[in-house]
C-alpha cells in the first residue's frame, strides 16, 4: 500500500510524526527545527521529509538525517575551527541531552527575533580564557543559566547565575551550538537575586547547590517549570495528551536535610599506578570537585547536610589531618546519618544511646513519645536505620536510600493518597501492588496496608532485598508463610523485567505498579512487558523527570519505540495512518491522571517526579 500525503507541518507535529519511524529516539527537538513538508508513505512505513519549507528557516537549520554544518555566525564568514568543538550526541536523560534542548528552544527564540529585527548584528566571538559579561535570559533545567553578550546571539551557559543578572564570565569553551564561561561576579543583580540567602561560603564554586540565592518559593516555582519543559521536550506527546503540571511540593526542611554525603581526596601528587608507592607530603584538600576542573575543592563544612553528618565531616578532617599519610591513593569517605530511637522513659538496653565508636556525642532530637539519637557512619558495610513516620528502615549505609528523610512523611502520604484510583462501580478493587526497583522495600512497605491481596517487590541487588525481607519483618509485615492476618510483603531478588514472569497469579485489573528505576529510566524490555502485563494502574516516581518523561510517552502511546513490532493505536489523526491497529492482543495505553514534583533537594537544580497513570482499554 502507497499513501501519499503532502502536509506542512508545524515543528513539534513533524516532530511526533518522524519519530514515530524510530529515526530519533531521544530528544528529537535537538535535530528537528524547521518546518517540514512531509511527502509519503511508503509501504514500509518509512516518512521522508522534502525540502524545508522556506517560510522559517536559518542557516544552522537542518533535514533530519542531514548533517549539520557549522557555517558561523552571522558576522564571521570563517569558522571558529581552533575554539569551536563540535557536540557529541548525548546520551539519553543525560546533562548534555537536557541542556542541550533548552539551548535549542532558546535559538528557535533567537531566530524569530533575527527575522523581527534584520538590523541585530552579533559580535565575534571571545578569545578563549577572556573575561566578557552576558545577559542572563532564561534558566535551564541543569540550573544553570543561558546568556547572550550583547550584541551577540551566541548562548553562554553559566552556572550560579539566574534570569535578569548581568555577570562577568571567564570563556573557557566554544562548541558547536554555545559556548561555555565559568562565572567570576555579579555586575547587576536580577530582582530574584538575594546574596543574603547565601548560607554556603562555597557557594559560587562548589558545584553541589545552584539556587541559594533564590527565595525558596521561587524555587519550586522553577522546579515546577523544570518539569513542564521535560514533557515538552523528551516525553514525545501532543500538549493536550500532557495535563497541566501540578505546583512542586517543598521540602520541609530547605538546609540541614541531606543525610548523606560522599567527600573525597585525590591520591598523593606523582603517584603513578604501577610505579613506587608515594604519599601525601600534607594534607590533601578533603571535599568536592567544582564545575569544569579535576581539582577537589577543599570543605570544611555543607549546610545542606543534616547536623550528625557535619559532625561526621568534622570529625573525618580531623582524622585525615593526623593520617594523610598513610594513603598512597585518593579515596571517598562515606558519611551517613543513622537514627537510634528511643521512647520516652525507656530503661534498660532499649534507652542505650552510644555513639558509633563511642567518640562524636549524637544529635538529640526529642518528640512527645520518643527522643531520636542521630549520629555518623562512615563504614560502607555498616547498617543505618531511618524512619519515616512510624515506620523503621534499616539499609546498607553504602546504598542507596533516599537523602532527604524529612520528606519522606509528606511523599509517602501522597503516594498513598493517590496510588488507588477513584471508586467505580463496576470495576473490580484493587487488591494488589508490585513495586519494580523496590530496593530496601520504601513503597512495598508504606503501602502494603492497602492491598489486601498483598505486595511484591522486586530489586536486582540481592542485599537490598535481604534488607527488605528485615524491614517487612521490622514493621509487623507478614512474608505470606502464615496465615496471621497481617498485610503480606513480599520480596524477590531479580532483575525488574523479570518481575512478571513472578505475578501471573495478579489479575492486572486489581493491581497497581509502582516505578522508581534509575536515573537512566526504564529500558526497552522492561517497558514492553510492562504494557503486555497492562496492570490497571502504574505510579511512575523519578530522580529524573527527563527520563520519566520519555517512558511516560510511551506508555500513553502504548508502544516501545524500536521494541514491539506490534504498533499502538492511534493516538491522533497522525498516529491513523503512521500506525497499523491489528494486533493479536488487545491493546491498551495510560492516560495521564497526574504529574507532579516533589523537591529532595532544596538550593538545587534537581526535582523528583510523581507521575500517576490509569489504563485505558482500545
Amino acid at each position: 500500500m502507497r499513501i501519499t500525503s503532502i502536509k506542512l507541518l508545524s515543528p513539534s507535529s513533524s516532530l511526533r510524526l518522524i519519530n514515530r519511524t524510530n529515526q530519533f529516539r531521544a530528544a528529537p527537538r535537538l535535530w528537528a527545527r524547521n518546518y517540514f513538508a512531509m511527502v509519503s508513505i511508503e509501504g514500509d512505513g518509512a516518512v521522508k521529509p522534502a525540502q524545508a519549507a522556506p517560510a522559517v528557516t536559518t542557516s544552522n537549520d537542518l533535514v533530519p538525517g542531514a548533517k549539520r554544518q557549522y557555517t558561523g555566525n552571522a558576522h564571521n564568514k570563517k569558522p571558529f575551527k581552533k575554539q569551536r568543538r563540535k557536540d557529541k550526541k548525548p546520551a539519553e536523560g543525560s546533562h548534555d541531552e537536557v541542556l542541550m534542548a533548552d539551548i535549542i528552544e532558546l535559538e528557535e527564540k533567537l531566530a524569530a527575533q533575527k527575522l523581527a529585527d534584520e538590523d541585530a548584528t552579533a559580535a565575534a566571538l571571545p578569545e578563549q580564557g577572556s573575561e566578557i559579561e552576558v545577559d542572563v535570559m532564561e534558566l535551564s533545567s541543569t540550573g544553570e543559566g543561558l546568556a547572550l553578550q550583547r550584541g551577540s546571539h551566541q548562548i553562554y551557559v553559566v552556572p550560579f547565575s539566574i534570569p535578569g543578572d548581568t555577570v562577568k564570565i571567564k570563556v573557557y569553551r566554544h562548541n558547536e551550538h554555545h559556548s561555555v564561561g565559568d562565572f567570576i561576579s555579579v555586575i547587576k543583580p536580577s530582582p530574584l537575586r538575594d546574596d543574603s540567602r547565601i548560607q554556603c561560603k562555597y557557594f559560587g564554586v562548589c558545584s553541589g547547590c545552584q539556587f541559594q540565592m533564590l527565595d525558596y518559593a521561587e524555587q519550586l516555582r522553577r522546579k515546577r517549570d523544570i518539569v513542564v519543559k521535560a514533557y515538552r521536550n523528551f516525553s514525545q506527546l501532543a500538549p493536550e495528551l500532557v495535563p497541566e503540571i501540578l505546583d512542586t511540593i517543598g521540602s520541609p526542611l530547605e538546609y540541614g536535610y541531606r543525610t548523606k554525603l560522599t567527600p573525597h581526596f585525590d591520591g598523593p601528587p606523582g603517584a603513578q599506578r604501577r610505579g613506587p608507592k608515594v604519599t601525601h607530603p600534607e594534607m590533601p584538600p578533603f571535599g568536592f570537585t567544582p564545575k569544569a576542573t579535576r581539582k577537589v575543592l577543599d570543605i570544611e563544612d555543607c549546610p545542606i547536610a543534616t547536623d550528625a553528618v557535619r559532625k561526621g565531616l568534622v570529625a573525618e578532617r580531623a582524622r585525615l589531618a593526623v593520617e594523610y599519610g598513610t594513603y598512597s591513593k585518593g579515596a571517598t569517605i562515606l558519611l551517613r546519618e543513622s537514627t537510634k530511637r528511643v521512647p520516652n522513659g525507656a530503661t534498660g538496653e532499649d534507652a542505650r544511646t552510644e555513639t558509633e565508636g563511642g567518640i562524636i556525642p549524637p544529635i538529640v532530637v526529642e518528640a512527645d513519645t520518643f527522643t531520636d539519637y542521630k549520629t555518623c557512619i562512615t563504614d560502607n558495610n555498616a547498617t543505618s536505620t531511618e524512619y519515616i513516620d512510624d515506620f523503621v528502615f534499616t539499609n546498607p549505609a553504602g546504598s542507596f536510600f533516599q537523602n532527604n528523610n524529612s520528606i519522606l512523611p509528606p511523599f509517602t502520604e501522597y503516594i498513598r493518597e493517590h496510588i488507588l484510583p477513584p471508586a467505580s462501580p463496576t470495576a473490580k478493587p484493587i487488591r494488589n501492588l508490585i513495586d519494580a526497583y523496590s530496593g530496601s522495600g520504601l513503597f512495598t512497605i508504606t503501602q502494603a496496608s492497602l492491598f489486601p491481596g498483598g505486595s511484591i517487590g522486586i530489586d536486582i541487588a540481592e542485599k537490598s532485598i535481604d534488607y527488605a525481607r528485615k524491614n517487612a519483618a521490622l514493621n509487623g509485615l507478614s512474608d505470606g508463610s502464615s496465615n496471621d492476618g497481617k498485610p503480606i510483603c513480599k520480596f524477590i531478588a531479580a532483575d525488574a523485567p523479570a518481575l512478571f514472569k513472578s505475578v501471573s497469579q495478579y489479575d492486572p485489573d486489581e493491581t497497581v505498579v509502582v516505578l522508581d528505576p534509575p536515573r537512566k529510566g526504564c529500558d526497552h524490555s522492561f517497558l514492553t512487558q510492562l504494557l503486555k502485563f497492562a496492570p490497571r494502574r502504574i505510579v511512575y516516581v523519578s530522580c529524573n523527570v527527563h527520563t520519566q518523561a520519555r517512558d511516560v510517552g510511551v506508555l500513553v502511546r502504548g508502544q516501545v519505540p524500536g521494541g514491539a513490532k506490534k504498533q499502538p493505536p492511534p493516538v491522533d489523526a497522525f498516529d491513523a495512518i503512521l500506525t497499523p491497529a491489528e494486533t493479536d492482543q488487545k491493546p491498551v495505553r495510560y492516560d495521564i491522571e497526574s504529574i507532579r514534583g516533589f523537591d529532595f533537594f532544596p538550593q538545587t537544580g534537581h526535582v523528583e517526579g510523581v507521575a500517576i497513570l490509569s489504563r485505558i482499554d482500545v
